[in-house]
């Protein structure tokens, strides 16, 4: 039986989103937003005990800022259905863009830029504000569980200026072509790297990062150029924060070059995270990859080991 329906209703809803003012959609999502940790009982446990791990905090506080983080995904939820009104004009008044000039240095390098972002803020907002802002940019994405949901969010992107590439396969074909062609590459780096990823801690537990964004910095000699963003203090817009690029450097022990790149993309990541954590999904599965699982673990941990020996 075909799932078109699926797909269907969400344009419908997202139809009459896009008739709503934003700061009643805004309202609408806050409210329906904390209604899932009802259902999502699971997933609350396990970020709160994440976010007491990652921000040294105690239960109550961890249980506030799981509250806000519900809130948050609320709001993003009814955001991402308002995209089609996602114009120049409106991104400029929603949406502040700090620090651009790392941006345009780094593309001035003629050498692609990677993006490494995360799960922080409306990071599809994020995306296509760098495309209405003239910025040639392509990420890559993974599927969604449900296909409709996939269909309608890459949809989404293409429509306001991003294009996309999916894990894997011919898809990484296209995306080393991006690169080639001086283009942004952007990278939800902040999942769990699984068995072949790096052993590298991540807020209190240790945990396999990925290696995406190092391995494509090594092979274009390209930087790397933090990108996340958070919601306003009024909690109405964003602000689209973009740092110092990070650049691999060539020592000739390529092992401990890699992992001392990646160790970097993490600890900045995390650093925003802990700045903003009512923004981050503290409930996904982060750390479900255990130091064991990892491909060649003992080989990878006596370069972490070579590598701290040299700070």
């Amino acid at each position: 039986m075909s799932n078109e329906w699926q797909y269907k209703l969400l344009k419908g809803l997202s139809a009459l989103t896009c008739k709503l003012s934003y700061r009643t959609i805004l309202r609408i999502g806050a409210t329906l937003g904390p209604l899932y940790s009802l259902v999502g009982k699971k997933q609350k446990k396990r970020g709160i005990y994440n976010v007491m791990k990652g921000m040294d905090v105690s239960e109550a506080e961890a249980s506030q800022i799981l509250e806000e983080l519900f809130k948050n995904l609320g709001r993003s939820a009814l955001e991402i259905l308002y995209m089609p009104n996602l114009t120049k004009e409106f991104i400029t008044e929603h949406i502040e863009m700090h620090g651009l000039k790392y941006l345009d240095k780094a593309l001035a390098e003629q050498r692609g830029v990677v993006i490494l972002t995360a799960h922080v803020g409306n990071w599809e907002w994020m995306g296509a504000s760098l495309a209405a802002y003239g910025y040639p940019s392509t990420t890559i994405v993974k599927k969604q569980p449900n296909a409709q949901v996939t269909r309608l969010l890459n949809e989404y992107r293409e429509m306001v200026g991003l294009e996309v590439f999916a894990r894997g396969g011919s898809e990484m074909i296209r995306a080393v072509k991006a690169m080639k062609q001086k283009k942004l590459l952007g990278f939800l780096a902040d999942q769990d790297g699984y068995i072949q990823g790096l052993p590298v801690e991540f807020l209190g537990q240790e945990s396999s990062a990925v290696t995406g964004p190092a391995t494509f910095a090594q092979k274009f000699k390209a930087p790397v150029v933090p990108v996340f963003t958070y919601r306003k203090a009024n909690g109405i817009g964003h602000v689209v924060e973009i740092l110092p690029p990070l650049y691999y450097e060539d020592t000739g022990h390529e092992a401990e070059d890699l992992y001392r790149l990646t160790e970097a993309t993490v600890r900045v990541t995390e650093e925003f995270i802990r700045q903003h954590p009512t923004e981050w999904l503290w409930f996904q599965h982060r750390w479900n990859t255990k130091l064991h699982e990892i491909v060649d673990i003992d080989e990878k941990l006596k370069v972490r080991d070579a590598v701290h020996a040299k700070e």
